[in-house]
């Protein structure tokens, strides 16, 4: 039977709990960063087992700030994949460098290590890897390539909350880390983001620029024990969270495992029911490490289908089912393919999963109904329009 109802692509995982520790921040009059802010910075750094974490209003603001901490800028070079959201480029581009990018992996989607090897050149100054969908990417290669060269490793990790790369907890192996709690991640502050680092340098640079450039403990102004005196050490930028969006965060982080198994259960499930077409690609999980499942992608097999990956999509929609796409490759976007010259074919195993690629509902707020109803929807859909 299809669906009365449409199924939300994503929601977040909000309960009563949440809602009362926002509530406590308001009526604590830290509207900005605080208390709460600190607090969350000191546990996250604690749950990755990194030395520093350092909270800002989004991924985009980490990724920016870890490149202009590290010195990235004008004329240098930076290798990435062309698979991503766009700010892995974009803010790459803020900094005056240019990105680089490398194909990726047909069985993780994570850039592939092979290809990076080969875009090195004489200005290149880092690589910055994504964990696609919560998987890692093969961090033991990459490293070894990027201190072969002597590059930077900045890590996005806007999927991976949670993951882990051979035991160890994604956050706690790059130069830098970033992390996204957009609405629809793992864990969920709204907006928001996260940078790591073991550097005492690179964090103290982090805390700078991310609040206007101002010196040490700036955001406590204003506070019983607080100086008015500052400095500005840097022309920096406005990146700072807020403390209710840390209340949303720790909150979420006390319920981290709870949110991951549900997300497991689901993606199991899905493998499970999905193992006995040929006409999809399910996603894989790499032994030895531990996937976070913020995305289930399955690529579509148009050459076994009648139907193509987007009339699949409307049929998805018709069956009451929200989906996504992760993502146009960066260099297929106008101001890539202008500026850089990009064109179709240059990053044909990008090209190729994108082509059939449909992210399907994944989340802790879901009802097994949910998952069971996506199921059969994409089941009457491959029956259907076989070949």
């Amino acid at each position: 039977m299809k669906r009365t109802e449409f199924l939300p692509y994503a929601l977040p995982f909000i309960e009563e709990e949440e809602i009362n520790e926002v509530v406590d921040a308001i009526k604590s009059n830290w509207l900005s960063k605080g208390p709460k802010t600190i607090e969350f910075e000191k546990r996250f750094a604690e749950y990755v087992g990194a030395k520093h974490a350092i909270a800002m209003n989004s991924c985009t603001a980490a990724l920016h700030i870890a490149l202009v901490a590290n010195g990235i800028g004008e004329g240098d070079e930076v290798i990435t994949t062309p698979l991503t959201f766009a700010a892995s480029a974009n803010t790459i581009i803020h900094t005056g460098a240019i990105p680089v990018f490398a194909d990726i992996d047909a069985k993780t989607l994570c850039i592939d290590p092979s290809k990076i090897e080969e875009k090195i050149t004489e200005k290149t100054k880092a690589i910055v890897p994504v964990h696609y969908g919560g998987q890692s990417c093969d961090l033991d290669r990459i490293n070894e390539i990027a201190k072969k060269h002597n590059l930077l490793v900045l890590e996005d990790a806007a999927h991976a909350v949670y993951t882990t790369h051979k035991g160890k907890m994604i956050g706690s192996i790059g130069d830098t880390t970033s992390f996204s709690f957009y609405a629809t991640k793992n864990i969920c502050t709204g907006e928001g983001g996260m940078l790591t680092t073991n550097s005492d340098e690179i964090a103290e640079k982090a805390r700078v620029m991310s609040l206007h450039g101002m010196s040490k403990n700036a955001w406590n102004r204003f506070g019983k024990g607080g100086s008015w005196f500052y400095e500005i050490l840097y022309p920096g930028y406005k990146y700072n969270m807020t403390d209710m969006q840390a209340a949303l965060g720790l909150c979420q982080l006390n319920k981290i495992e709870k949110m991951q198994n549900i997300r497991k259960e689901y993606a199991d499930i899905y493998n499970d029911a999905f193992s006995k077409f040929e006409e999809i690609i399910t996603p894989v999980e790499v032994e030895g490490n531990r996937h976070a499942w913020h995305l289930y992608v399955i690529r579509v097999k148009e050459e076994m289908l009648t139907i193509d990956r987007s009339k699949f999509i409307e049929r998805l929609a018709e069956e009451n089912i929200g989906t996504s796409v992760h993502y146009i490759p960066v260099h297929l976007h106008p101001y890539y393919a202008e500026r850089f010259g990009y064109k179709l074919g240059d990053f044909p195993v990008a090209e190729k999963a994108y082509d059939g690629m449909i992210s399907l509902p994944l989340y802790p707020s879901m009802k097994k109904s949910d998952v069971e109803d996506v199921i059969n929807a994409v089941t009457r859909i491959i029956e259907e329009n076989r070949k």
